[in-house]
């Protein structure tokens, strides 16, 4: 019994080593039938770059602000802020209360004055009516020529009067008037400082507006760069994600000694969203110039630089460009790539130079074709 026991162990030993034998072998067999199989290629699209007409474009950051904006102050001081009219960001016309000053005593004043210049009106006709009758009276004996000098001397010192008092009730008039703060053109109120029922000083700011609402971006530009804009150009300036035109109002006459650069204010069309003091990033435009460009979807970007992938038979061979400026999914290609050279459209990422791939052919659009 012991004898068969280790026979049929030993049968079993012999059958499980051929059992390894045999997978081993097959395992050898699907692995080389595995490496000699084709690795499958990469379907890409052929695009060629497009002969395009884009506007030169001079890049520019800066600020936002007032067109011209205007501090409005009263004109006399040491009276108290009675009413305000406005709030921040109310628009105003020409000659639109904006506040009121406490009179004072100024009623008073000119109610004086009044009366002081109907007084010397009266004295003044007095006089007249006494000088016309001492002239009407010369050269006969009843007065003598002193009598009738000193009749139109006081005629005219009484007009003299009356011109006084009539310049100091018009002075009385313009102060009462000068308590009814109005604007002074139209636009839209920027800020209010002042606050009712302070005493307020003459030129003291109460309020400040943006003449007309109109804004400006106020780009700054290296000096050189300054020769290539000219008032009336256009301009694209982004204000978050909102694209705004607007053109060039003026160009500085001088460059900042500092920074050396200089201010383009740029007059931009209205558009909600802007405000004064946002900083804004956009493009002067000039004359159109002939370009290449490519769908950015061609574009690799990798350390820092930019390739392409150009398509030579069932292959692509990677290749260094000089990228130049956007305009929306296209991309200027400034050198590095034949007008006619086809380049792989996207999936870029996936590619390496020499990779074999498999061409999909595809009717080219108009902008595909040089």
């Amino acid at each position: 019994m012991k004898r068969r026991a280790l026979l049929l162990v030993a049968g079993l030993v012999v059958a499980a080593v051929a059992g390894l034998g045999w997978w081993a072998a097959g395992r050898e067999a699907a692995l080389a039938t595995t490496s000699e199989a084709p690795a499958p290629a990469l379907a890409v699209r052929p695009v060629w770059p497009a002969r395009e007409s884009w506007p030169q474009a001079l890049p520019a950051a800066g600020s936002i602000a007032a067109w011209e904006e205007v501090v409005i102050a009263p004109e006399i001081g040491g009276l108290r802020l009675a009413q305000l009219h406005v709030s921040v960001g109310d628009r105003v016309r020409k000659g639109q209360l904006l506040a009121r000053l406490s009179p004072g005593t100024l009623e008073a004043d000119v109610a004086a004055s009044r009366a002081a210049l109907h007084e010397a009106e009266a004295a003044a006709a007095e006089a007249r009516r006494a000088a016309g009758r001492a002239l009407s009276l010369q050269g006969t004996e009843v007065l003598s020529a002193q009598a009738i000098d000193q009749a139109v001397a006081a005629a005219q010192a009484a007009e003299a009067r009356l011109a006084a008092a009539r310049a100091r009730a018009q002075g009385d008039a313009l102060r009462l008037a000068y308590t009814r703060v109005q604007a002074p053109d139209d636009g839209v109120i920027s800020a209010r400082p002042a606050v009712e029922g302070a005493l307020v000083q003459a030129g003291e700011e109460l309020m400040r507006l943006q003449r007309h609402g109109r804004l400006e971006w106020r780009a700054e530009l290296p000096g050189p760069d300054l020769a290539q804009v000219e008032p009336g150009q256009a301009a694209r300036v982004l204000v978050g994600a909102q694209a705004v035109s607007g053109r060039v109002r003026q160009v500085a006459p001088q460059v900042d000694l500092q920074r050396r650069t200089g201010i383009v204010h740029v007059e931009l069309d209205p558009a909600p969203g802007l405000r004064a003091g946002l900083f804004a990033r956009g493009e002067i435009l000039g004359a159109p110039r002939p370009v290449l460009t490519l769908p950015d979807t061609a574009l690799l970007l990798r350390d820092g630089q930019a390739y392409v992938f150009r398509i030579e038979g069932d292959t692509v061979r990677q290749q260094k460009v000089t990228p130049g400026a956007r305009r929306g999914d296209r991309v200027e290609i400034r050198a590095g790539l034949a007008p006619d050279a086809a380049v792989v459209e996207s999936g870029v990422g996936f590619l390496a130079d020499g990779m074999t791939v498999r061409v999909v052919d595809a009717p080219p659009s108009s902008k595909e074709r040089p």
